[in-house]
């Protein structure tokens, strides 16, 4: 396995390149994996992003530093960096795993991404293995919106109607379908002064929320007049991932 490419989109050459092999190597390929190379390199991107975020951002309390740091260490961000460095394609698997696919999961280029990340600390220091890290997120940090990160679609229809005075909307469940083991809620998110509802449905009343109150948003940018709140909508439907419905659980 020909690894140098991968060195150079980490920006870090390994002098014990058996570290890297294991940090790709999943359990299903072999009895030395990288699960604990995963334990250890989670901790050091938590780490390392909250030191980011409370340098970069100074004026943020901690709650907002929580949420923020919650959103560009979840699973869901580790795999796009996986991809932005072509992981996929280096990753160690067993055969099950190679025909199910494996290399596209999330949680397997996630957990493979923070065992990268002990690997170069293990071959070198802290200041090393933060470098890198950091160099991978800058691209991120410096194209997303602070205020909405991390926000649900509800909290953030919340926040653009308060910016308009407008009173909170109201969700109710307008339908039920289903067994009690696996029923889905149809729910509609109302905005009386604006007379708009919104309908959505999810395998839990939660998730059906969230789906409507992300409808609705995506609804008031093309009804609120030109300004601050309609550009407010439009960094919030560019920048809040979408809400995962059928995986939200009851």
């Amino acid at each position: 396995m020909n690894l140098s490419r991968l060195e150079r989109l980490l920006g870090y050459q390994f002098k014990d390149q058996r570290l890297l092999v294991q940090a790709l190597t999943h359990r299903s390929h072999s009895a030395t994996h990288n699960e604990r190379f995963e334990f250890l390199g989670d901790s050091i991107l938590n780490f390392t992003v909250a030191a980011i975020l409370f340098h970069r951002l100074q004026r943020e309390d901690e709650g907002d530093l929580s949420r923020i740091r919650a959103s560009l260490v979840k699973q869901a961000t580790l795999a796009d960096i996986a991809h932005r460095l072509e992981l996929p394609q280096f990753l160690r698997l067993g055969e099950g795993e190679l025909k199910s696919g494996g290399f596209r999961r999330p949680s397997i280029l996630a957990d493979a991404l923070e065992a990268i990340f002990a690997a170069v600390y293990l071959d070198s220091d802290v200041p090393s293995v933060q470098a890198v890290i950091e160099g991978l997120y800058t691209p991120l940090l410096d194209s997303v919106d602070f205020n909405t990160l991390g926000k649900d679609a509800k909290t953030l229809l919340q926040e653009v109607l308060q910016g308009r005075k407008f009173a909170l909307p109201v969700y109710n469940v307008v339908a039920t379908s289903g067994a009690a083991h696996d029923q889905q809620f149809e729910v509609e998110c109302f905005i009386a002064e604006l007379d708009m509802r919104s309908q959505a449905s999810g395998s839990s009343r939660r998730a059906a929320e969230q789906a409507a109150a992300r409808k609705m948003l995506d609804a008031l940018e093309k009804v609120l007049p030109k300004g601050s709140a309609k550009k407010r909508v439009r960094k919030v439907a560019q920048l809040t991932l979408p809400v995962a419905v059928e995986q939200e659980k009851k």
